[in-house]
């Protein structure tokens, strides 16, 4: 008995101690595991968890870029920056998001529409982001919010800056606008994308759309240190951000402002041209609009009353408007005919105000006709029977060839202008692939008076004009201003060049579009064969201005230092019936759609040219009442800007 007792004991015992010999053991693994894994953290994983902390701890904050402004050529800013007051705020560091926007509510008088708006926004954010809760405050009102500051907390007030245009709608057509980034903004462009802050402003169109990534500026970098609710507890360091680039451009703000005013209450464009640098000195599409309505959100109603508008104030005509350039594109019918030693000056055409041809009645704009007329008086009184006799020798597609090479039909600025249109000039080629159509003689004769399917925008017809001015040579129109540009002595004497260069060739007509245009002809190269034809024409623009029965002779200036050539035109907009052209109606008696467009183009001073432009009113009527006096206006204050300009000139020239 007492010897069984005995040995239930000793198992018991024997099983007690297993247990506790397990128990130890198992207390020895987590100990030695606790003391690996602190050792582990403190040493094989300081860094990671360190890093953690600092994160927890350590806030980063970009701040907008500072954008670059654009400047004409000379200085003057024309797109800058100015102070904003705004009030932002962080979400995660506000304890009590709603109450926070109720008190702002109150402070601001904001609506229950904006704080709606708000809640809305703040949802689609994650909570770290800044919220901008009002982007455009009055002093008045970021007064108020420091004042009451203290009860704010987590909101932030804050002075950034904002895209001013000084100058309003005088320049919005060459600049366009900037607005707040959209989603397809950040995702097109990487540049907006690493540089992106709320209520970053990108340009949408013009200038600032085309060189954004070098306006946009790098961002500011703020690092400050939080508690561990998130607030701010001081700041750590400050890195500065790199302002964005500043765009000189080629635009006097004076003339172009002048262009404004001459285009007040029309719709049109007018454009100047340096004939030899190509720089463009004015660029003016109207009527215009404030681009600084696009900072902070365009009202809807004022965006639908601008979509419907008649005249079209979103419209950049100078570049992509297109019309029939009318008896503008006489000059280059005449020498394209000369070119290609299809007439000689003295052909002689009788013109009895119509001609019958095919079954066809084709009218000149002088009901009782010009009589007896050479080409140069062709051109002078611009005799629509002369150039359907012209345009019939001559036939489409030579003249297709010649109106190519002086910047009809092609992009001027379209490495600037995504939106620029390319124009027309029709050929037997392009009817078929386009139309599916053969080409007729009745086309034919139209096209020689610059209508039916030839369409061009100002700005290929000021060029048109610039490159005939210039004695016939190639230049490549620029609206930013290009520090290696040539003077204009170093101009002359490589034309000089060019011409004792090209009389030493057999200098063939050029046969096809697609041979001139491929590879690109170089700056100032011959765009003639014979440069007398030129000259011959320019002559004859210069009677059409300045000679009795010519067509601008009303607005001609005889002092020579403002004497310029040009030729009117006048661009139809529907066909004239039988009727309408017995009845002879005013312009006033014509519903305003139906009434023809102005044109005009011009170069001078006529003994040492240096500037084209072209001037077009929409439904203006006739070429010489309307368009031409106004580039006499035009004209003088282009003379007398030139020498302002031409010391920036010389002055650039000493420097390089």
């Amino acid at each position: 008995m007492i010897s069984g007792d005995s040995d239930s004991s000793y198992k018991k015992l024997n099983v007690i101690n297993r247990r506790m010999f397990i128990f130890s053991a198992a207390k020895a693994i987590i100990f030695f595991g606790i003391i690996g894994r602190l050792f582990s953290l403190q040493i094989n994983e300081n860094k990671k968890y360190l890093t953690l902390s600092d994160k927890n701890r350590l806030r980063e904050s970009k701040l907008p870029p500072v954008r670059g402004e654009f400047k004409d050529f000379f200085g003057k800013t024309v797109a800058g920056n100015f102070k904003v007051y705004q009030l932002h705020v962080v979400p995660e560091q506000v304890e009590n998001f709603r109450r926070l926007l109720i008190r702002i509510k109150t402070i601001l008088n904001l609506s229950d529409r904006e704080i709606t708006k708000l809640v809305k926004r703040k949802n689609k954010q994650k909570p770290w982001e800044t919220l901008v809760i009002s982007e455009n405050l009055s002093w008045e009102d970021f007064s108020k919010i420091n004042f009451y500051l203290h009860e704010l907390s987590g909101a932030k007030p804050v002075i950034t800056l904002g895209r001013s245009y000084p100058f309003k709608e005088n320049y919005t057509h060459v600049l366009g606008y900037v607005a707040q980034a959209s989603p397809q903004d950040i995702l097109s462009n990487e540049v907006i994308k690493q540089r992106n802050t709320p209520g970053l402003r990108v340009g949408k169109t013009g200038l600032e759309k085309t060189f954004e990534n070098k306006l946009i500026g790098t961002n500011s970098v703020q690092r400050y240190e939080v508690n561990a609710y998130g607030k701010k507890i001081k700041q750590i360091d400050f890195k500065d951000g790199k302002k964005g680039e500043t765009i000189h451009l080629t635009i006097d703000t004076e003339i172009q402002n002048f262009t404004t005013e001459l285009l007040r209450g029309k719709a049109g464009s007018i454009c100047v041209m340096d004939i030899y640098t190509g720089e463009i000195i004015a660029m003016n599409s109207a009527p215009s609009f404030d681009p600084n309505m696009f900072l902070y959100g365009m009202n809807e109603k004022k965006w639908k009353e601008m979509q419907k508008d008649k005249l079209k104030p979103l419209l950049n005509k100078t570049i992509s408007g297109l019309y029939s350039p009318g008896s503008t594109i006489k000059p280059i019918v005449a020498l394209s005919a000369l070119e290609n030693d299809l007439v000689r000056t003295d052909m002689n055409v009788r013109c009895n105000g119509k001609i019958e041809m095919y079954g066809h009645t084709y009218h000149c704009w002088k009901k009782k006709g010009h009589g007896n007329v050479t080409l140069k008086n062709a051109i002078k009184q611009s005799c629509d029977i002369y150039f359907y006799e012209l345009a019939r020798i001559l036939g489409v597609d030579r003249l297709n060839i010649t109106a190519n090479k002086f910047g009809l039909g092609n992009k001027v600025l379209g490495e600037f202008y995504s939106n620029e249109k390319k124009g027309l000039v029709p050929s037997t080629k392009w009817k078929k692939q386009e139309l599916d159509e053969n080409w007729y003689l009745g086309e034919t004769f139209i096209t020689g008076i610059g209508q039916g399917y030839i369409q061009s925008n100002p700005l290929q017809l000021c060029l048109m004009t610039a490159q005939l001015a210039n004695g016939g040579h190639k230049i490549y129109p620029k609206i930013v201003v290009d520090n290696n540009q040539l003077s204009y002595e170093q101009i002359k004497e490589k034309i000089n060049n060019q011409i004792k260069e090209s009389k030493k060739k057999d200098n063939f007509l050029i046969k096809s579009t697609e041979e001139f245009l491929k590879p690109k002809v170089k700056d100032y190269a011959p765009l003639y064969r014979n440069q007398e034809n030129v000259k011959f024409v320019l002559d004859a623009m210069f009677k059409s201005t300045n000679e009795v029965m010519g067509t601008s002779y009303g607005s001609r200036i005889n002092d020579p230092k403002y004497q310029f050539a040009g030729k009117t035109g006048t661009s139809q907009v529907k066909r004239i019936t039988e009727e309408e052209r017995e009845l002879d109606l005013d312009i006033e008696q014509i519903p305003y759609k139906q009434r023809d467009h102005a044109w005009f183009v011009a170069f001078g001073p006529y003994k040492k040219p240096r500037y084209a432009m072209t001037v077009l009113v929409e439904h203006g009527g006739s070429g010489s009442k309307v368009a031409a006096p106004l580039a006499k206006k035009l004209f003088k204050f282009v003379v007398d800007r030139h020498e302002l300009r031409e010391k920036i000139n010389r002055k650039k020239s000493a420097n390089a």
